[in-house]
């Protein structure tokens, strides 16, 4: 007999921005979203803040109806886009939902955490579509991820052999309740699990740390949080002490800087555990809870999951030395089924029946994962040389006046490519870019150093995070 997909959510409890909701009267919200979508196979979902965005989503795969996460600060070209691409029957919002025009032709259904009604007793087929989660865009106009039932559930299960994960747990998050991180690990995967959930809202040190004290076990957060969470805590004990007792301590979307490791450590004596994902696998890569945790690292493949390293022929590369980086290739049973509407995109994205994920690595002997970035704008090829930007960074972010970093390679006619940093420093410092070039020289090879140094006041970044590094060169 199938497990069914969100088979704790009778013991569950779930708590988003203040309001909460547990056990029968979860299973009975649950049941009432369900039956309010009789006869509809998909639906897309208004991913506010909000405890009505968790019964939502769950109410409509207990019913086995597809969901389209929607990004509420999204611009209507982008929405009118996903809407026309995903073609939703109807929009789910909480009642106090405020919507764009853009969104005006489509039928409304109004969550309402008060309603009750028995869950559906049969389970719907594992190979149905369940969410169908759109990407950033950022090499054309965003593109529709299919992914199943069978996928969900078996990613939210290796995360649970690689984590320990179980129904005494408890996740603290503040993460984006549309994309993959804070809907299917940090929302889906306690409803799958038992346990429950705690979102804060909106990101504070203070709401996380309460969260923690509250009984929660695990924190899920992106790296510009914990940055955050770190400066908080080296100037406040309560905050200190809060981190300091949760079970694990989760970091992924991007990558995490060698000294925040370091001194996240040495704060609160916890070491954080960094995963790799993407929304077209889930969860590819973490260290374990009873593995290493090593800066600069995502671990290794999760159950299920195989992955490889390949030169731009295809070739699989047998790496052993960091500066021998390729292409990041994966096969996994949480694979998406395709893009929506989009065979030649879904075709063009594997090779041999393998994922091309466009991000460039290495692996070591032990199959730990290195990453050096995407390799549309992080593979750098310069001077005959392959450097990954990734590198370069976490060495300009081991200068303790440098806050943020990121690094291109710009055309050149000599060096194919120069490569180029945007750095975010202290204010006030007093740090010349002659002694952090003497910085870098002491870590980095030659061919390897920034030719050119921008500083700037912050970075581009997205809601998860990631530094929009086109925009660099805006």
């Amino acid at each position: 007999m199938t497990t069914p997909l969100l088979s704790g959510i009778a013991s569950a409890s779930l708590a988003i921005a203040g309001e909460s909701i547990e056990g029968e009267e979860l299973a009975g919200a649950v049941g009432a979203v369900a039956v309010s979508l009789a006869g509809l196979s998909r639906v897309a979902l208004w991913c506010t803040a909000e405890l009505a965005t968790g019964i939502g989503v769950a109410g409509a795969l207990v019913a086995g109806v597809t969901v389209i996460p929607l990004n509420p600060n999204s611009g209507d070209v982008e929405l009118a886009h996903e809407t026309g691409n995903s073609a939703p029957e109807a929009l789910l919002i909480s009642a106090t939902a405020e919507l764009p025009a853009a969104l005006d032709s489509l039928t409304r259904i109004v969550i309402d955490p008060t309603a009750r009604a028995p869950l559906p007793i049969d389970e719907p087929d594992r190979d149905l579509p369940a969410l169908i989660v759109y990407t950033s865009g950022t090499t054309g106009p965003p593109k529709g991820v299919v992914l199943s039932r069978r996928a969900i559930a078996a990613n939210l299960d290796a995360l649970a052999d690689a984590w320990a994960w179980t129904k005494t747990d408890i996740v603290a998050q503040a993460l984006p309740l549309f994309h993959v991180h804070g809907l299917v690990l940090g929302l889906l995967g306690p409803l799958r699990l038992g346990g429950g959930v705690r979102h804060v809202g909106r990101f504070t040190p203070e709401a996380i740390a309460a969260a923690l004290e509250e009984g929660a076990t695990m924190l899920f957060a992106v790296p510009t949080m914990h940055g955050r969470l770190l400066a908080a805590a080296q100037t406040n004990p309560t905050i200190a002490s809060a981190l300091r007792g949760a079970r694990l301590i989760v970091s992924g979307s991007a990558a995490l800087p060698a000294r925040i490791h370091e001194a996240y450590a040495a704060t609160t004596g916890q070491q954080i555990v960094e995963r790799y994902g993407m929304s077209e696998a889930l969860m590819i890569a973490s260290a374990r809870f009873d593995g290493p945790r090593i800066p600069g690292a995502v671990g290794t493949a999760l159950p299920g999951v195989e992955l490889r390293i390949t030169d731009d022929a295809g070739n699989t590369l047998q790496v052993k030395d960091r500066d021998m980086i390729g292409n990041v290739e994966l096969r996994s049973t949480a694979m998406f089924d395709a893009y929506l509407g989009n065979p030649l995109a879904t075709a063009e994205s594997f090779r041999d029946g393998w994922f091309r994920t466009g991000d460039v690595g290495s692996l070591d002997n032990e199959g730990v994962l290195r990453l050096a970035g995407r390799s549309s704008t992080d593979l750098i090829k310069t001077g005959g040389y392959r450097v990954g930007a990734g590198e370069i960074e976490a060495a300009l972010l081991e200068h303790p006046a440098v806050l943020e970093a990121a690094v291109l390679g710009i055309p050149d006619d000599d060096l194919g490519e120069r490569i180029a940093a945007w750095i975010v420093v202290e204010p006030d410092t007093d740090l010349t870019d002659e002694v952090l070039m003497d910085h870098i020289a002491s870590q980095l090879a030659p061919h390897k150093r920034p030719r050119l140094i921008t500083r700037v006041n912050e970075l581009p970044r997205n809601a998860l995070g990631k530094v929009q590094k086109r925009r660099l060169m805006q």
